[in-house]
């Protein structure tokens, strides 16, 4: 390994290590509040917004803006007006993608280098020393991006009338402990209340993370409208927008958390920095997001943020496409789907004329793992794949070291999936257990196992007498890496007797046959493998929609048991160690208690690892200032929002 690359595993490792022994800790402070105070109470605007109201058609900044704003220091210096972000979407369902641009504008949030909760849309709050109840103070004057008041009846709405309510969906699992849902209760107008049976040390970070927005996420004075209880007529609204149900009809006009129609909607209310002008919808070739008049942050010098005007985003149909955009120099900010390591060469050649540079993307993790369907709908498979031993086989049969020099240039190392060297969560055997090659045992544990008969093309034959044959599901353009991987897994597995078919397909297809209906055999999908507070962890139990090892059993978890599939006594051991590990606030013991579920998941060897993650970079043009040159890469980071864009401008 290459000094830059082992400096640069150490930054990755030494954050996540961070992390994790300090999860705790900033977790059940007794009262938290770091919303610093501006420096002046004369507030400044962008002119396009001083305009209108010159012309009346905005109130004073002073009284768009909460009584007391966030004031956000930028990385580098105070910035200017002005201008736009020309980013990239890829395809028509990359609406993640808008969502790590605009960060999670929740109760909380991350702060840029991922090592502690800050109060959000939150101004202040209160734990109990329990970590039972957690009591959260709104910004005064608060308002949404229409105008109107966002207040604890907002909270309300949000949580008990949708995404606590049973009629709406199942409620998630992580506003559920102890096989009770969160109690959410409004103290006064700016107050809210949210009451645990048990203690959940993880709620301040299950909060700063994308998927923890939904205490803020609707406006209850537009979105009320969509849902039964506030109009009896909503049926017929329904109708007329072609849908079936109020629950659909909410969800097109209101969108949820990792929705395309979050983005599809201008009239939808929002907190964020930015507001759709022209929408992520239909045939759409970009997306327009132009300031949001009443977002609610302050630089140090009183200037309401953000800079930048607007963000444009062109939708790019595929990553050739998208490359030579970047290196014609129209696109000004790109952290997501330019950072394979095969594109630094092709960057490096023309990064002076596209006048750009590399922004690093730290993370600890696995960026290549096979998921056997342990719940397959075939029973021949799913009798097979349930056997250690077969995964045993599988694991001895790939020779890692190739796939690596041939897909990943020689830029990663082999690895289950396991927390990083580093880590107060590093075991050493379940991050190198069955990394050898060795067809020879491989074979050996597949004739062990009645594989012995092969067909005339030399594959071996299952139970049934139908050949066995892996179908693996990928999609390619989110990370191309893994279809050139994948074609090398495929050479070797014929040196065992396994047929391997690799089913590239369209990301909500994807995402549609192996997240939400088990009609997977394998998939592919990268692994967060440092446990950072507020993310469940998928890949150690079947706990949300990446658990591809069983999304019946990740279904049953989320439900409560009311759905999906009941999972063997192991996995059910691993949620109760969960549900201690998020209920102790002392690290040393959280730490300990983690541990175990990464042992017991390794003694069960439910997935298969490839790699670790390579180091990643995005793009940046020189003159964009305050966006850092190297910043962590994690989903419930999510980067690159909570480096706060909001504060990016372009230099003179």
């Amino acid at each position: 390994m290459s000094t830059t690359r082992k400096s640069l595993t150490t930054k990755i490792n030494v954050c996540a290590a961070k992390i994790n022994v300090c999860a705790a800790a900033f977790c059940l402070s007794a009262m938290v509040s770091v919303t610093a105070v501006a420096q002046s109470q004369t507030y400044t605007e962008a002119p396009e917004l001083a305009a209108k109201v010159a012309k009346g058609e905005l109130p004073p900044v002073a009284k768009r803006l909460p009584s007391r704003p966030e004031v956000v220091k930028p990385l580098e210096r105070i910035g200017s007006y002005g201008g736009q972000i020309r980013s990239a979407l890829r395809g028509s369902a990359d609406q993640n993608n808008i969502l790590r641009l605009m960060s999670s504008q929740g109760l909380t949030r991350w702060d840029p280098g991922f090592t502690k909760i800050l109060p959000n849309v939150a101004e202040s709050w209160e734990a109990s020393p329990d970590a039972k109840v957690f009591t959260f103070k709104l910004r005064a004057g608060l308002r949404w991006s229409d105008g109107k008041p966002m207040t604890a009846d907002d909270v309300l709405f949000s949580m008990n009338d949708v995404y606590l309510n049973p009629e709406y969906a199942s409620p998630a699992a992580r506003y559920r402990v102890s096989g009770e849902l969160v109690k959410v209760e409004k103290i006064d107008d700016l107050t809210v209340r949210f009451s645990f049976a048990s203690p959940n040390a993880e709620f301040l970070g299950i909060l700063a993370t994308p998927l923890g927005q939904h205490p803020v996420f609707m406006a209850k004075h537009y979105c009320s409208q969509f849902h039964p209880r506030y109009n009896n007529d909503v049926a017929s609204l329904a109708k007329a927008e072609n849908v079936p149900d109020w629950k659909a009809l909410l969800l097109k006009k209101c969108g949820d958390i990792e929705s395309p129609a979050r983005w599809a909607n201008p009239q939808r209310p929002t907190l964020d920095p930015w507001v759709i002008t022209e929408p992520y919808a239909g045939g759409a070739s970009r997306v327009v997001m132009e300031r949001n008049p009443y977002f609610w942050e302050v630089d140090p010098q009183g200037q309401q943020l953000p800079y930048i005007d607007r963000i444009t985003l062109a939708i790019a149909q595929d990553v050739e496409s998208l490359n030579l955009q970047v290196i014609a120099g129209n696109i000004d900010f790109q952290v997501r789907h330019v950072d394979e390591p095969a594109n630094l060469p092709l960057f490096s050649q023309y990064k002076d004329k596209a006048q750009i540079d590399f922004v690093k993307l730290a993370a600890a993790g696995n960026d290549l793992v096979l998921f056997p369907n342990l719940t397959n709908k075939n029973p021949v498979k799913r009798a097979l794949y349930v056997q250690k031993k077969f995964r045993i086989a599988l694991s001895h049969a790939i020779d890692r070291a190739e796939v690596i020099e041939l897909a990943y240039l020689g830029q990663s190392e082999p690895s289950q999936p396991a927390p990083p060297p580093g880590d107060p969560l590093y075991v050493d055997w379940a991050a190198k257990q069955y990394l050898d090659y060795d067809p020879a045992k491989a074979n050996k544990l597949l004739d062990e196992l009645g594989l012995d008969k092969r067909d005339g093309s030399g594959f071996r034959l299952m139970a049934d007498g139908k050949r066995l044959t892996i179908q693996v599901s990928v999609i390619p353009t989110f990370r191309p890496v893994w279809v050139e991987a994948l074609e090398v897994i495929k050479r070797q597995l014929v040196k065992v007797g396994i047929d391997m078919q690799i089913l590239s397909m369209e990301r909500s297809l994807f995402f549609s046959q192996t997240s939400e209906n088990n009609d997977h055999d394998f998939a592919v999908w990268t692994a967060a493998t440092a446990i950072t507070p507020g993310d469940i962890p998928s890949v150690y139990m079947a706990s949300t929609h990446d658990s591809r090892q069983g999304i019946p059993w990740a279904d049953w978890y989320q439900s409560g048991g009311t759905k999906g599939e009941k999972p063997p006594a192991s996995m059910i051991e691993r949620y109760k160690l969960w549900d201690q590990a998020r209920a102790e606030a002392q690290p040393d013991k959280r730490n300990a208690i983690l541990k175990r579920l990464i042992e017991a998941s390794a003694t069960e060897f439910e997935t298969i690892g490839i790699s670790t993650i390579p180091p990643r970079y995005g793009i940046r043009k020189r003159k964009l200032v305050n966006a850092p040159a190297e910043m962590p890469n994690y989903w419930s980071y999510p980067t690159p929002g909570p480096t706060l864009l909001q504060t990016y401008f372009w230099a003179s």
